[in-house]
């Protein structure tokens, strides 16, 4: 008489695949929208042109178009962080990811300027729910031996969807798919969001913090207010003739803001629950990263937008051809990335920064001269020299930053740290976006665009020539902008204390960057 003894080995194995391909597909489906967030901070750029062209925009809807959803994300993240953990990091993702979704509907069948861009803060704003709960959930679904590996795919994913943005806005914008010119950059996310959503809730694990902080619903309206305050009469006011509310509500702003700082002192002490952890700016490190980070976004709004609109409304490129003149600046900016953060910074720490604040000047000083030099007749190859220079410049600067930053400040406060610090950054493209009334359109002034309806040659081409005298304009705004952070960066520690911590075991194969990315959970 046999009996038979199931052979635990082999379905340990079995379970072990299958734990593991949950948490491949698991990975696969917040990798993929942190890529769909990032297109999406970037595609509408290189459409912008369309967009105005088809649906009458004035040059304040097109701000808003970008600076709304980046203020909108901006806002949500802190507390899209804390509800995930309050409720569910796999239940804000799909109520995020459904919002998104829902949203690049909305943008791609608006019906006129004000339904994009009321869609498209929307879209920032389910955005803000969805991308805090990505490094939450890996970090939960991942055991520590993996997360590095994990980790290091999240940062190529980082880097390709800064690459793909505008090529895809392009391919999209130039096909007229259907003839719907630029609605596909949007109308692209249904399938994909759809998909996610469907993978998602069944291969995504819950998880809650233990114990989470309270929302802080009335400081995130003082902040929206305060901000808004400055924002809107600053992206408007050139088209309303700089009208006097404009400037008292752009004053006014600061003593709202100052409400919000003595309201969340107040809140600290009262429930610990603050929305923004005001003692971690007594932390001079993290105080002038902060600084850093919001003049690098600044001149990043500023840049892009510009950027854009110089090669298409100033020297009359296409889409494609637009996108494909930024592909020396993402390849460069990529390739930067990557080497500072493995190899330069542990080495020669701060100065790499330094060194790509000065790199990029260096390169928005040649687009100067060339845009000064060749006008409305600048071709691709002449621009390359410039694109190279800038995307190596941000590179060094954008990758190693946040770790340089947040290293500094006591492991307990590393989530609030990261969280600030990135909300930092897309306040500061909200706010360059809105300098562009000053740095750019102002210098335009109020024009149709070339080629339109009734347009003789010669009255394009004098509009051309003033699209080519703004961007030269913004580019000294430019220029000062990345020497100021130039100079804040010397406010920074020449090393990290992670960097110092690991050197000895580096040659060894110490903790590398990949390991030290979750203090990026916010």
């Amino acid at each position: 008489m046999t009996t038979s003894v199931p052979a635990a080995p082999e379905t340990a194995a079995a379970a072990a695949r299958a734990a593991g391909r949950r948490r491949r597909i698991a990975l696969a489906v917040v990798l993929t929208a942190a890529f769909m967030d990032l297109v999406d901070a970037t595609i509408v750029n290189i459409a912008i042109p369309s967009i105005q062209r088809d649906t009458g925009a004035t040059f304040s809807a097109v701000q808003w178009v970008t600076a709304g959803y980046a203020l909108a994300f901006a806002l949500g993240l802190i507390t899209g962080g804390r509800l995930g953990d309050i409720h569910g990091r796999k239940k804000l993702f799909l109520l995020g990811m459904g919002g998104f979704t829902l949203a690049s509907a909305l943008c791609g069948f608006a019906a006129g300027p004000g339904m994009l861009v009321g869609a498209r803060v929307l879209q920032g704003a389910m955005a803000a729910l969805m991308v805090p709960q990505v490094l939450a959930i890996i970090h939960v679904t991942f055991p520590a031996h993996e997360r590095g590996k994990v980790f290091g795919m999240f940062g190529a994913v980082i880097g390709l969807g800064a690459v793909c943005g505008p090529l895809i806005g392009a391919l999209l914008t130039e096909g007229n798919l259907f003839g719907l010119e630029w609605r596909p950059i949007f109308l692209i996310n249904l399938p994909v969001g759809i998909a996610g959503i469907l993978l998602g809730r069944r291969f995504l694990t819950e998880s809650r913090a233990p114990r989470a902080l309270r929302v802080d619903l009335i400081g995130t309206a003082l902040a929206t207010a305060g901000l808004l305050m400055l924002l809107y009469p600053l992206t408007q006011g050139r088209e309303s003739g700089w009208p006097l509310w404009g400037f008292v509500s752009m004053a006014a702003s600061p003593l709202v803001l100052a409400v919000f700082v003595r309201y969340e002192r107040a809140k600290a002490r009262k429930d610990g629950s603050p929305l923004v952890e005001l003692p971690l700016f007594k932390v001079r490190t993290f105080a002038a990263g902060a600084g850093v980070q919001l003049a690098f976004g600044v001149v990043s709004g500023l840049f892009f937008l510009v950027w854009t609109l110089h090669m298409q409304l100033g020297l009359g490129w296409g889409p494609l051809h637009a996108g494909l003149t930024g592909v020396p600046f993402s390849l460069a900016c990529s390739t930067a990335a990557g080497v500072s953060v493995q190899r330069l910074v542990p080495r020669f720490g701060r100065k790499v920064l330094q060194a790509g604040a000065l790199i990029m000047l260096s390169g928005a000083l040649v687009y100067l001269w060339e845009a000064g030099r060749y006008g409305t007749a600048l071709e691709s190859w002449q621009l390359a020299p410039a694109m190279l220079l800038m995307g190596a410049g941000m590179g060094l600067i954008v990758a190693p930053i946040t770790d340089t930053v947040i290293s500094e400040v006591p492991a307990e406060h590393s989530g609030s740290a990261s969280g600030i610090f990135n909300t930092t950054g897309q306040l500061g493209m909200a706010l360059g976006l809105g300098l562009s009334s000053v740095a750019f359109f102002g210098v335009v002034g109020d024009t149709e665009q070339p080629g339109g309806a009734g347009a003789g040659a010669g009255a394009a081409d004098a509009l051309r020539a003033s699209f080519v005298d703004a961007t030269t304009h913004a580019l000294w705004w430019i220029c000062g902008g990345l020497v100021l952070v130039f100079g804040l960066l010397f406010l920074l520690p020449r090393r990290s204390r992670a960097q110092e911590a690991a050197e000895p075991a580096a040659p060894e194969g110490g903790a590398g960057p990949e390991q030290r990315q979750p203090a990026l959970v916010s």
